[in-house]
């Protein structure tokens, strides 16, 4: 199940289960996964824009992300 997801500067994605692994299937450039997120990530997911050099990332709603 999708817990974290984290969009990067350069628009790629990384997602992570309920275990802190990474889910490749969910993984890429944030254009090729977004609605497949968007469609599977539950209620409780935590979306996050990251801009790599920032030290806290900021936690985003599911619209804005």
């Amino acid at each position: 199940m999708i817990t974290t997801v984290i969009k990067m500067k350069n628009d790629m994605v990384m997602v992570f289960d309920v275990n802190g692994e990474q889910m490749p299937a969910y993984q890429g450039p944030y254009d090729d996964v977004k609605d497949k997120i968007l469609k599977d990530a539950p209620p409780s997911a935590v979306f996050i824009h990251w801009s790599g050099s920032d030290a806290v990332p900021e936690t985003v709603t599911r619209e804005e992300w």
